[in-house]
């Protein structure tokens, strides 16, 4: 591993990852396995619960299948949920019930059911699985100023000495808030914030089936719920922008818990008694993307390449699917000329505005509240019976190219706005 050396010398590794979350750590783990020389710069000590993505896929399981980190995720906890129930105030609980997806049927389609595993964890399992590839690891870090270019340079501070790494090529994994990303000038796109969305990790939900996952829209909230064992869940909500103090306070943990005895969902109280097990966080729902995430010397991957709305899970997916690209790409080319990601920015731009277009959906279906929007949930759950609308749910399983390009069409939002 290279030694750090201070700013009247440099080192010169083949690659420098900014951020050692989950995109910033798998990348420099499978890339490392090939030889490459590799630094990861973390400003984090310690990895914490800021609720983050824990639900992967199937298409992303398939990713981290092709990527040799499946078996590590497994051997780590790794939980694959088996049912998934739609409930809601638009349909009969027994009915819905009676409509439970088995998400072990993706098997014959050559995906494993959906995966979950609590976010801080994975990032140290894959942070040790990096380390056990040879990467080094530099935590605790400040003040990274990335400098592209065809010779990119990048600059920090760590235990209070100034550091310099002179490596080929720079990969931004640093999340939403990028700074590589506004270093490099690579412009991000952003939707307008539709809605808000809480999550929280919760224990002690004995009783609550470990295999089940559920979804559904109750009165002026939309429900996920996804567990991690017999015993824990991660729990979110979406509630609506003028309601935005539903979860600020000292007591937001205890508020969030009990709008979880749901009417519609038979067992609720087990997820509404159980004890927090970490920070009950709000965020937008807005989509943000790239259109190019790439610059002379640097190539963004994850959030900081753009993120999709959480309603519907695909950060994990995303991400893992980035890092199989990336990696194969730079694989394939040994120069690492930013002309060699015009490929991934193609992918990644159609593949992004397919998820953008499935989440503004299920948002609108299932994040809007009201007597308009119950009825309009009733009304398209009636003409998707009929085959009268077309309905890209499936997107959030199977991945967005496999359906055909035509169904994600503008034409969708409009009609469902006009309900």
């Amino acid at each position: 591993m290279a030694k750090l050396l201070d700013m009247a010398e440099t080192i010169n590794p083949d690659i420098v990852v900014i951020g050692g979350g989950v995109g910033g750590s798998a990348l420099a783990a499978v890339l490392a396995r090939e030889g490459f020389a590799i630094t990861i710069l973390e400003k984090s000590t310690e990895h914490v619960d800021h609720v983050r993505g824990e639900w992967i896929a199937p298409w992303g399981v398939k990713e981290t299948e092709r990527l040799g980190l499946y078996d590590t995720l497994i051997a780590a906890g790794g939980h694959h949920l088996k049912r998934h129930i739609s409930f809601g105030d638009d349909i009969d609980t027994i009915q819905a019930a009676a409509q439970t997806l088995d998400l072990c049927a993706f098997e014959g389609a050559g995906l494993k059911p959906p995966l979950c595993m609590r976010h801080p964890h994975m990032c140290d399992v894959l942070n040790a699985e990096a380390i056990k590839s040879g990467v080094e690891l530099i935590r605790g870090v400040a003040d990274v100023e990335v400098t592209p270019g065809v010779a990119p340079e990048v600059r920090f501070r760590h235990e209070g000495r100034e550091h310099r790494l002179r490596p080929r090529i720079v990969i931004g994994a640093d999340g939403r808030n990028s700074i590589v990303r506004g270093q490099a000038r690579i412009e991000q796109h952003r939707d307008p914030t539709h809605h808000l969305m809480a999550g929280m990790l919760v224990d002690d939900t004995n009783g609550w089936p470990e295999d089940l996952q559920i979804f559904g829209t109750e009165g002026s909230i939309n429900y996920l719920a996804f567990p991690q064992s017999a015993s824990r869940v991660r729990l979110y909500i979406c509630y609506g922008l003028e309601d935005k103090r539903r979860f600020v306070g000292e007591d937001n943990q205890a508020r969030f818990l009990e709008a979880f005895r749901l009417s519609t969902v038979p067992g609720s109280q087990y997820l509404a008694s159980g004890t927090p097990a970490g920070p009950c966080f709000s965020y937008g729902n807005e989509d943000s993307w790239t259109d190019a995430p790439y610059a002379d010397g640097v190539v963004l991957i994850g959030d900081a390449a753009g993120h999709n709305d959480p309603i519907i899970g695909q950060g994990l997916s995303i991400t893992y699917r980035d890092v199989r690209i990336v990696r194969d790409l730079m694989l394939e080319n040994r120069e690492w000329r930013s002309s060699i990601f015009q490929p991934y920015a193609e992918e990644r731009r159609e593949r992004m505005r397919r998820l953008r277009l499935t989440a503004s959906t299920l948002s609108i279906l299932n994040a809007e509240f009201g007597k308009r929007a119950l009825n309009r949930r009733i009304k398209v759950r009636e003409l998707r019976g009929q085959s009268a609308l077309p309905d890209i749910g499936a997107t959030t399983f199977l991945g967005p190219e496999v359906m055909p390009a035509e169904m994600f069409s503008d034409d969708i939002l409009g009609r469902l706005r006009s309900m």
